[in-house]
């Protein structure tokens, strides 16, 4: 059964933007935040920051879609 609790999208966007994977964290996706929070600031070292940019967007982006799937099975279950 999914939460029960809907998640807020903009909110997730915001937390990964000033931290990579805290909005995954916020969404209770432990494994996807972990891979955001060690990849992102790896890409920014690894290449002098042209692909950090990239994996932090791509950060946000991913929690701001999962959070709206969550709140969509919320809807279901309802």
């Amino acid at each position: 059964m999914p939460e029960e609790y809907p998640q807020n999208p903009t909110l997730a966007c915001v937390l990964s933007l000033l931290v990579p994977g805290l909005g995954q964290l916020y969404n209770r996706d432990l494994l996807r935040g972990l891979f955001w929070l060690i990849i992102t600031p790896g890409c920014w070292i690894g290449t002098g920051g042209t692909i950090g940019w990239i994996c932090h967007f791509l950060s946000a982006y991913t929690a701001y879609r999962r959070a709206k799937e969550i709140n969509q099975e919320v809807e279901r279950w309802h």
